[in-house]
Formats: C-alpha cells, structure tokens, sequence
C-alpha cells in the first residue's frame, strides 16, 4: 500500500445545499427540455426517495428509472454544456464553503479529494474539475452514438454501492483505506462511512446525528453556524454599534 490518502465526499447535502440532480432538472426545464409534467414525475420520485428513510429496493427502483427517463435520448455534449451553465447558475451559489474549506485542507496535506454521489457521474466530475478537487465517483449512464440511452451501467450509486465503488477505486491505487477519510450528511451511507477508518459527519440527518455521537465521529453542522449567525450577527453588530456610541470622544 502506498502512503498515499482520499477523503472522499458525498455531495448533496454535504457539499451543496440541495439535491445535484434536481438542480440539474430545474435547468434543463427552464430551457424547454421538459414538459411540468415530465419534471414533475421527476421531482416526485426524486423526493419520495429522500423523505421515505428507507433502503426498500422499489423505492430506489422507482427513483433509479425517473433519473434514467430524466437523461434518457439527450446529446451528451448539449448536456454537458447545460451543465456548466446550470452549474454557475444554481450548484455554485447552494455550495457549503465550510465543506470546501475542508476539502481544500485535505489537498493542501497532499491528499487526494474525491466525490462520491448517487448522482450522474458526468454532473459529478464537472462539480470536481471546477473545484479543483481530485476526481469523482458517481451514477454511471450508458451512452450510444453520443446520446444517453436512459439506461444506467451498473446500480444506483447509493448505500453499499458507494462502499463497493469506493474498494474498488483504492484497489487500483493502491491505497488502505483505513486511512483514508468520509464526509457525509445520510446515515444511508453507513457502508461509505465503515469502509475508511477516519468517518465525519456534516449536516447530519437525525439518525446520523445519534450514530456519530455513539462513535464518537467528528461531527460539523454548518446549518447550526449559519442559524446562530443569521439570529446572533445582527444582536452583536448592534451591541458593537451601541458600544460604540458610549466610547468617549477624544
């Protein structure tokens, strides 16, 4: 094994605000790529597979076969581009800076950064060469003739697959992953988590919360920070100004 390291980061809710894929949708309705029909049997499937909380196999089957219908007959260069766009428009202002920031700690200690998503790998790797991370991991769609078919290669990258995706990676580098890191916000991604021996958690999902805790896992909840910024900055900016006020003149 080399000395070499990965911390690996899933990608909604942990490093952006929001679903990637439903960013991905909204863009592509907004430029007539849909119908509100079509997108709303999107959105649907997209949020039963979040709210649900559960692993059943329909549930992520029914997701699985909206995301391929999402993709399925488009142009992979025009998706592409859209996806820059779509990606200046709404991914890069929904993104954790705090998340970032760790990430770009982890570069700067000569570690490699990469994202793993249940998300479209290609949308992946576009959010991690604009980052300047490492490289991405994520749902792979099958494609003929330059046009996504609508069909996946492989599973879903979710629950276990992101474990097996991860394996498989450090097999071919070389590298123990028990020394390697996770950042995560679903306890969906237990398996992500137990495969590295340095597991964190961000934005934690209440499950997630209590499991971290019992392991005594790192835990940063930027939602938390943002709040008591938000409701505490104006108090102290105006206790500052009062101060102010009362300061002698010289």
């Amino acid at each position: 094994m080399t000395g070499k390291r990965i911390a690996f980061f899933d990608v909604d809710n942990t490093l952006i605000r929001g679903s990637t894929i439903y960013f991905l949708g909204r863009g592509m309705y907004q430029r007539g790529f849909f119908s509100k029909k079509d997108i709303g049997a999107f959105v649907l499937a997209n949020l039963r597979y979040r709210m649900t909380g559960t692993e059943k196999p329909e549930e992520i089957a029914r997701f699985q076969k909206a995301a391929q219908d999402f993709v399925g007959g488009h142009d992979v260069n025009d998706l592409y581009a859209i996806g820059q766009a779509i990606y200046d428009e709404y991914v890069s202002p929904a993104m954790w800076q705090e998340t970032i920031d760790i990430a770009q700690s982890h570069l700067s200690a000569g570690e490699e950064v990469w994202l793993v998503t249940a998300a479209p790998e290609d949308m992946a790797k576009l959010i991690s060469d604009r980052l300047g991370f490492t490289g991405a991991i994520g749902t792979k769609a099958e494609v003929k003739d330059g046009k996504y078919t609508g069909a996946v290669i492989g599973q879903l990258l979710h629950g276990g697959e992101k474990a097996i995706a991860i394996k498989k990676l450090a097999t071919e580098k070389n590298i123990d992953l028990s020394e390697c890191y996770a950042y995560t916000d679903s306890h969906h991604d237990m398996p992500l988590l137990n495969s590295v021996g340095n597991p964190r958690v961000i934005n934690p999902d209440a499950k997630l919360r209590i499991i971290a805790f019992a392991n005594e896992w790192p835990v940063h909840d930027f939602r938390r920070l943002r709040f008591l910024n938000r409701l505490i900055g104006p108090t102290i900016s105006r206790a500052a100004g009062f101060l102010t006020f009362l300061r002698p003149r010289r």
